[in-house]
């Protein structure tokens, strides 16, 4: 057996076991935090419930203005509500709470405004000649595949699975999809557009050539919900949280309490590694293997201090010739 061989059994094995292990704690433990959980959604349900009809009924159960203020509308003012905040920092320097987390130290301090500008603008475009219409066009596909709008709002257990079979899905699909657009054939013509931003920030997340706007950043998040048949709840959920977690990845800070954006902003830097959103197909193709052995990996995870990690885990100095 040769050494790629090797490595990729090796890596089957591993996730194979790490999946493994997860199924098994979470069947063990599922009837104690879930059992929680559902009690608590059980007794708001009947409120939520009521709540989800009144707005049905005042908007005179219109489909489509219950599919446009759900997963069209609020996404959207979600990403722009928590990168303005960001761009904030990023435009003035302040508050020093967020500056001082940055990740890249020195640089887009301050950001370049005219850089800026031509970036804001062509996610405004991606966002509104691109997004809206693949989402226009998705609502009467899942009217087709199923009953989005239905009063019955979805099950707590079906609700969480959702959102984690939507998780892997995005993963599989974003990951292959990326690694394609940084073929040599495809990269300079379409990707590279992307990567003119080595240190990135929130913004940045939807900057891109539109070819892949749709096939790497909108396709691999809308295929879980139409799949899934989901609930608008489900789809509107499930889009804000992935519009938060590319911003978070994107933003150049590494906050505390967020998920960390380690991962991603290595791939700005050095383009060659860390394609996925959880690292799992990283893990299994081996492209984090250079990742793992640098002081950004030791940073990987949730910061739970208020200490910066460039401060606690800094950079290893730079060797003189």
């Amino acid at each position: 057996m040769n050494i790629k061989a090797s490595k990729f059994w090796g890596s089957m094995k591993t996730t194979a076991f790490v999946l493994g292990c997860g199924l098994i704690i979470f069947v063990t433990f599922r009837n104690l935090p879930t059992w929680h959980l559902q009690h608590l959604w059980g007794a708001s349900g009947i409120f939520w419930q009521t709540q989800w009809e009144n707005l049905h009924h005042l908007l005179g159960g219109n489909e489509w203005a219950i599919f446009f203020l759900g997963p069209i509308l609020l996404p959207f003012l979600i990403f722009w509500t928590f990168n303005g905040i960001l761009l904030a920092a990023d435009v003035t320097g302040k508050p020093r709470f967020i500056t001082q987390y940055r990740i890249q130290l020195g640089k887009n301090d301050p950001v370049d405004r005219e850089k800026l500008h031509h970036a804001i603008s062509t996610v405004m475009v991606n966002s509104i000649f691109i997004s809206l219409p693949m989402m226009i066009l998705l609502f009467p596909i899942m009217k087709w595949r199923g009953d989005p709008c239905s009063l019955q709002l979805p099950t707590f257990h079906w609700f969480v699975l959702e959102m984690a079979i939507c998780t892997l899905i995005e993963e599989i699909l974003f990951y292959y999809s990326h690694r394609l657009v940084h073929h040599p054939l495809l990269y300079k013509h379409i990707h590279k557009k992307h990567h003119e931003w080595t240190a990135p920030i929130g913004i940045v997340s939807l900057y891109a050539h539109p070819v892949e706007h749709v096939v790497s950043n909108v396709l691999p998040v809308v295929t879980g919900p139409f799949l899934l048949r989901s609930h608008v709840i489900s789809t509107t959920a499930w889009l804000s949280l992935a519009l938060l977690a590319t911003t978070v990845s994107h933003c150049g800070y590494h906050l505390p309490l967020l998920p960390s954006p380690e991962f991603h902003d290595f791939h700005h830097l050095k383009f060659n590694q860390c394609y996925g959103v959880l690292g799992l197909l990283d893990r299994l193709h081996g492209t984090d293997t250079i990742f793992k052995q640098t002081k950004a990996y030791e940073r990987h995870f949730v910061l739970l201090s208020l200490t910066p990690l460039t401060k606690s885990i800094p950079d290893s100095p730079k060797k003189l010739d």
